[in-house]
């Protein structure tokens, strides 16, 4: 259940006093809008043009990054071939790339900015001369034997078109005459090329620590090398700080096409990794290798920014009656607790909850750490954990606080929570993926299963199964009483067993994904062949370390499943090995199970 769950009970808690404290009790009339938004939503923040537009393009940053080319190339076991393709493609666009800086050159007004250009031209020069390194060593052409690609074209000619002025929401080339004018062609210039100058200094990095890992012995070091040595690492900021220069004049309008220009070119570098041919047996996407892939899934913090007692905890206080209020006639038969009783009730269940959990945690840690996986003994821990949560379920429920409830008014709350950036479009990915066989199961401690069917509901997704508990209705009021179905972590690993034993049954080749983000998703992120941990909950991470979890970032995971890969074989993945895998966002599930 997710007031009482172990998910960040210290938040709640906060939350729950903090409501408590500071809120005017709300007469909210039953049309209400529930707005459950995250105090980082809510600020602003004042940043460099470049670094906002980078940090929204972490969509595309990270789809690069798990594009079947580069997780090849980080394992070291990309064919030579495809690499071979692929420098012969980057010549083509290189030699466009340092035909923008030269444009951009020329429209540029400010004596500082066109030295900047010229710098950063030169050094496209001398990753030119790298290429044409690689290309002797092979011997071979790479501008007269291999033309370029429809992916190649199509970016070129956007960078092309952008330096000559050719933009949505610009005059035409032929009538952009004053400085002023030129200068902004000059800043659109520069914003549609620094996102390949960063992607390559991001991936530069994240794939240096694996040659680190392998000293000389990776067959790509050369190439590693130049993207994340320190000279591209400051020509990559040096890009940056020239878009940041340029940008400073621009109106919201212009800087609106800026982000319109950074997005294009960031979604047309992984479209550029994309098209490489791939002539060769890759991890990714999982929808490639496998018949069947069945998808599990909690919510309260994995999909949802807050845990789901929350909604409960305002919808109650919201709609609570206050002294001297009567209820409606037709609300008679389910009366409602009073404001500040309510009140009362709440914060006493909360600090019993937080008192209890803490002595549990010290009983479930009192055994020495593990240095191997223990499997039982995790188990054992978690056992302790069920009972607990099971007898804090049974006092919410005899405590009365959810009674009385309007459905109506919980549907209405699920249709506004706000869900972990991504999350939907993941789930929606998966569900309109004609040739994609897979099913989700959304296993969760919920106490009402229609506040998730509404969230779901609310962005278009209505058949994926549902495993939680729910609330029992007398017309459309809440009673106070719970159908209980999964109430622990034993009962979400049940749910997990039932559901794989009938699939393993129909096919032998399924692969099973859990997704979770506490304490009490361990045993099912363990069960499964591939656990995700999203999010960085510290007692997760104490937990399971202390019972030997490994906990590894699911792109290293891959790579590494990628080096050690023989062609002709499949990619094993075995239950219960006790690696559990770290993601910081949806966009990385998406892109390991459907694809950038």
């Amino acid at each position: 259940m997710p007031f009482l769950s172990i998910k960040p009970f210290c938040f709640l808690h906060t939350h729950l006093i903090r409501y408590y404290r500071n809120h005017t009790p709300l007469n909210f009339n039953l049309n209400l809008k529930f707005n459950f938004t995250t105090a980082s939503s809510m600020a602003t923040i004042e940043e460099q043009v470049s670094k906002r537009l980078w940090v929204r393009s972490q969509s595309e940053s990270i789809g690069s990054l798990y594009t079947p080319f580069v997780v090849s190339l980080a394992s070291g076991n990309l064919k030579v071939e495809t690499f071979r393709h692929y420098i012969a493609q980057d010549v083509h666009f290189l030699k466009c790339f340092a035909q923008a800086y030269e444009l951009a050159e020329e429209c540029a007004d400010d004596d500082d900015a066109k030295v900047s250009i010229s710098e950063l031209r030169q050094s496209v020069l001398q990753e030119l001369e790298m290429h044409g390194s690689f290309c002797l060593e092979w011997g071979f052409d790479a501008l007269k034997e291999t033309l370029p690609n429809s992916a190649t074209i199509k970016y070129t000619d956007f960078l092309l078109a952008t330096a000559s002025g050719k933009i949505d929401g610009l005059k035409s080339p032929e009538t952009v005459t004053t400085p002023y004018e030129k200068t902004k062609v000059a800043a659109y210039t520069i914003c549609a090329m620094v996102p390949c100058m960063r992607l390559y200094a991001f991936i530069g990095k994240k794939l240096e620590s694996l040659v680190d890992i392998n000293g000389n012995h990776h067959p790509y070091k050369k190439w590693i090398d130049n993207y994340s040595c320190d000279a591209f690492q400051a020509a990559a900021l040096q890009s940056e700080n020239l878009l940041d220069k340029l940008s400073v004049t621009l109106t919201g309008v212009e800087l609106d096409i800026l982000q319109k220009l950074y997005q294009q070119a960031m979604k047309l570098e992984m479209e550029f990794f994309l098209a490489q041919p791939i002539d060769q047996q890759t991890v990714v996407p999982l929808s490639n290798v496998h018949n069947r892939i069945t998808i599990f899934s909690d919510f309260d913090l994995t999909c949802t920014v807050i845990d789901s007692c929350t909604v409960f905890a305002d919808i109650t206080m919201a709609t609570s009656p206050t002294p001297g209020q009567a209820q409606p006639e037709n609300q008679s038969q389910i009366t409602k607790m009073p404001l500040t009783k309510l009140k009362n009730t709440w914060e006493a269940l909360v600090k019993q909850y937080a008192e209890e959990y803490e002595h549990l945690m010290e009983t479930m840690l009192v055994n020495q750490k593990g240095e191997k996986f223990d499997y039982e003994g995790l188990r054992k821990a978690l056992e302790q954990l069920s009972v607990f949560e099971k007898r804090a379920n049974s006092r919410v429920i005899e405590s009365k606080i959810l009674k009385g409830l309007n459905l109506d008014d919980i549907k209405h709350a699920g249709q506004h929570l706000v869900l972990q950036d991504g999350c939907m479009d993941f789930f929606r990915s998966v569900m309109k993926d004609q040739n994609l066989n897979a099913s989700i199961h959304v296993v969760s401690y919920c106490w009402c299963g229609d506040l998730i069917r509404s969230t779901f509901e609310s962005g278009g997704i209505h058949n994926l199964e549902l495993h939680a508990n729910e609330f029992i209705y007398e017309g459309l009021l809440s009673t106070g009483e719970i159908m209980k179905k999964v109430e622990s972590p034993l009962d979400k690993l049940h749910v997990v067993n039932d559901v794989l034993k009938e699939h393993d049954q129909c096919d032998q080749t399924n692969i099973t994904i859990y997704i979770g983000d506490s304490i009490g998703d361990l045993l099912c992120l363990v069960e499964a062949d591939i656990g995700i941990v999203i999010g960085s909950s510290s007692s997760l991470r104490k937990v399971g370390g202390h019972f030997g979890v490994l906990f590894m970032p699911l792109w290293l995971g891959l790579v590494m499943k990628q080096r050690e890969h023989v062609e002709g074989s499949g990619f094993s993945w075995n239950r219960r090995s006790g690696v559990v895998y770290t993601v910081s966002s949806w966009d990385e599930i998406r892109c390991l199970i459907v694809g950038c």
